[in-house]
């Protein structure tokens, strides 16, 4: 088993010493497992219709650029091999659990992200082992050993750098990164590489002359704030390394939602309905991942000129199915319709969560 970066385990402040754990590709490493024929061969979880959208993508799948969100379409395309397989959501969620009574075993303090990945802060861990690195290492065999499947750990003194760490050695892997080595392995990192930093806002940083951590680095906390309001903060200082988020364990999460930026603001209500459609997966699948379902649906308008708008629509009980979901978020649209302004930006959420009564029906959450 591939083990950390370093040989020497991050000595951490005496409050973090944090691991993020992401299973590899776990959708369809899960159907490769259970299914002998599909070993070897370019799978993607998901649905292979017109409107499908690809869940996850094996790494044979993979180096073909079929990606997690990306169109089944386009997919096909890019992987003509490309095998897609039904997704099984109850089986994922059975595994998830498992590999979180793994977690258990080390630390109380496990923050899920999803399904696959979670947090754990393992600076008092239960069976007393003194180096992260190590506990990393126990967790991820033991996870081979019980499901069969492979797990990467990211190991560091705080969240942002443990998430770079985690996907630093996919797959099958685990990466230290220390306080002395955490600034300068920020500073050589492409701003598209830091975790919630998408394309768009890349194209914000490029379009700067911000191309690295360092380029961050380089720039005043006034000026970040100018151009990227509140996110600026963090941007200002997750460039030097500092990361001050505790691992929350047991959050509940009081909404989810989805937006995207756009290259060319839009004005019209049909390419406005297309860009929604994605969003509106993209929430569903995490609803179906985590076994909730919301009574509020919003919809988030951002004009060219940055103004933000928003329209909420609550239900008497939980929307109960990906339709419903479309149906109340576009109607939200066409009642605004004209927008007085192009729109730059559209978003979608479903609050007032609630556990879904049938857990059997759920699995599969997309990250933008």
């Amino acid at each position: 088993m591939p083990s950390s970066g370093s040989d020497q385990d991050a000595t951490m402040p005496a409050t973090r010493k944090i691991i993020h754990i992401d299973m590899d590709a776990f959708y369809a490493s899960v159907e490769q497992r259970d299914n002998p024929d599909l070993r070897g061969k370019p799978v993607a979880v998901g649905g292979s219709r017109e409107r499908g959208v690809v869940a996850a993508a094996s790494y044979e799948a993979r180096r073909f650029g079929v990606r997690s969100a990306m169109p089944s379409v386009t997919a096909k395309r890019q992987c003509p091999d490309l095998i897609f397989v039904k997704p099984r959501f109850e089986v994922y969620k059975a595994i998830s659990q498992q590999i979180r009574a793994i977690f258990a075993e080390h630390t109380p303090i496990i923050e899920p992200l999803s399904l696959d990945e979670a947090y754990l802060d393992v600076t008092e861990n239960l069976q007393g082992i003194p180096l992260a690195r190590d506990i990393a290492l126990q967790i991820r065999a033991k996870i081979k050993a019980e499901t069969d499947l492979n797990a990467s750990a990211g190991i560091s003194y705080n969240k942002f750098l443990a998430k770079l760490a985690s996907d630093h050695r996919k797959p099958n892997g685990q990466y230290v990164i220390s306080p002395e080595m955490g600034a300068a392995f920020v500073e050589g990192l492409p701003v598209g590489k830091f975790h919630g930093i998408g394309p768009a806002t890349t194209a914000k940083f490029n379009a700067l002359g911000i191309h690295t951590g360092l380029d961050i680095r380089n720039q005043t906390l006034p000026f970040l704030q100018q151009h990227f309001g509140k996110a600026g903060s963090y941007y200002y200082w997750i460039s030097r390394g500092v990361d001050d988020r505790p691992v929350r364990a047991n959050r509940i999460r009081k909404s989810v939602g989805a937006e995207n930026t756009f290259s060319t603001d839009l004005t019209e209500f049909e390419p406005m309905k297309a860009e929604l459609l994605p969003l509106i997966d993209k929430v569903w699948r995490h609803c179906e991942a985590t076994c909730n379902k919301g009574r509020t649906v919003t919809l988030k308008v951002k004009f060219a000129d940055f103004e933000i708008m928003t329209r909420s629509r609550s239900v008497a009980s939980a929307v109960g199915s990906r339709d419903d979901l479309e149906r109340l978020s576009v109607a939200l649209l066409q009642s605004e319709m004209p927008l007085p302004k192009p729109v730059r930006l559209l978003g979608v959420s479903l609050s007032s969560l609630q556990e879904s009564d049938n857990g059997a029906e759920a699995q599969l959450d997309l990250l933008i």
